[in-house]
């Protein structure tokens, strides 16, 4: 399970989203309706090629780093850092491969 969830905002839409950090189970399970779920086409459009590439083994794979790919994005598209929900600041830094929060 993910140790953290990160809440990010933006400030022009007024858009909120939680992201986990760390390991998606969901996506080991789920594959590439976690991206399609959460509305990342991007990244569903691109685990649906793999998982139909790899019969579905895919997804052993993509569970690793979706999770700071979809931090990544939002973070790309004017989303900022909201609230750690009392997760370590230093630690989510590392693990997000951010410079500052």
């Amino acid at each position: 399970m993910a140790f953290a969830l990160v809440t990010f905002e933006n400030k022009k839409t007024n858009q909120v989203k939680m992201v986990p950090v760390g390991f998606s189970w969901t996506n080991l399970f789920f594959g590439f309706f976690v991206p399609l779920i959460r509305g990342d086409w991007k990244w569903a459009a691109i685990f649906f090629a793999i998982g139909w590439i790899t019969l579905g083994f895919g997804s052993l794979i993509t569970c690793f780093f979706y999770n700071k790919l979809y931090a990544g994005d939002l973070l790309n598209n004017s989303f900022k850092i909201k609230s750690l929900n009392g997760a370590d600041k230093d630690l989510i830094k590392a693990k997000l491969g951010i410079a500052k929060i």
